[in-house]
């Protein structure tokens, strides 16, 4: 699986670990904290470092794969990278490197394993977002990239039949995965990184990221079509394609209440965790996150 080297993708890896299955770990860096964690008796890994935006690198992790079990049954596709910020303050570079991993990295990594999943009968799990389905301010490059990632793992899973290949579209909204450690802040970062780090460790908006692994897999395994995880994204799917309109005026006026683009330039993309000190009210309603950061290999990733 790609993206395996800390928050929903080691979950995910652990679960498939402790259901029975042989792993293949992908990130482009970070993982030996990861699989010392997955290691159990018994249980064989393969660590690849690898990066899923080269089409070569998605080649090699199938072949590495294919060298060392002869075979796939599941594919998770779990890469991803967010970029937080106004879209006046977003690069061309970010919407690229955006589709990159997100779209680009599913497209790599599944081509190159086609004919292993077609051999067993093979299951792909594409980890998409609420943001694919619905627009979301202050993440355009985000939200551009899974709306492509949520169009090519749908057309996937209508002709996957054929194939023999079940897909699984999975749609996670906000988790406490400890992610926004590693989220890059544009504009205005100290205030960027203080809503999207409320609004990603809130129980009420966010789901536990051990639950919804669990979720996620079990899905997977039973062949379901598409998963989306927490009430506010279900709530939120059903709303904007029931009514399209209403749904981007509310979305409009929750974006007025999002800190404003910051001067002619702003500040340029920085990770979560090199931005400032935040204030002790801060500290105390995000305890959720940082202990998932923790928990998740967060503070592990050198990047």
């Amino acid at each position: 699986m790609t993206g395996a080297s800390r928050g929903l993708g080691f979950l995910i890896a652990r679960e498939l670990g402790d259901r029975g299955h042989d792993l293949v770990v992908c990130a482009r860096d970070g993982l030996d904290a990861a699989v010392a964690d997955l290691a159990r008796p018994g249980r064989e890994i393969l660590a690849v470092e690898a990066d899923v935006t080269d089409r070569a690198d998605a080649a090699r992790l199938v072949a590495e794969t294919e060298r060392r079990f002869g075979r796939l049954d599941v594919l998770v596709t779990n890469a991803g990278v967010i970029q937080v910020g106004p879209v006046a303050h977003m690069r061309l570079e970010d919407f690229r490197h955006a589709m990159d991993v997100m779209y680009w990295g599913i497209v790599h990594t599944v081509d190159a394993a086609l004919p292993l999943l077609r051999r067993r009968h093979g299951r792909v799990l594409a980890v998409t977002s609420i943001g694919g389905k619905l627009p979301a301010p202050h993440l355009a490059p985000y939200t551009a990239a899974k709306h492509a990632a949520v169009g090519y793992a749908e057309a996937l899973r209508v002709e996957a039949h054929r194939l023999g290949i079940g897909v699984t579209v999975a749609v996670p909204g906000l988790m406490r995965t400890g992610s926004t450690r590693n989220a890059l802040f544009t504009g205005d970062r100290d205030a960027e990184r203080r809503w999207f780090t409320l609004g990603a460790g809130v129980p009420l908006l966010s789901m536990d990221a051990e639950r919804a692994a669990r979720r996620l897999v079990a899905a997977t395994l039973r062949g379901r079509p598409e998963v989306v995880l927490t009430p506010a994204a279900k709530l939120g799917v059903r709303a904007h394609a029931l009514a399209p309109g209403l749904t981007m005026r509310t979305v409009a006026a929750v974006e007025r209440l999002l800190p404003p683009p910051a001067g002619p330039d702003g500040d340029g993309p920085e990770p979560g965790h090199a931005t400032g000190p935040q204030p002790s009210w801060f500290a105390r309603l995000t305890r959720l996150d940082r202990t998932a950061a923790r928990r998740w290999h967060q503070l592990d990733d050198p990047g």
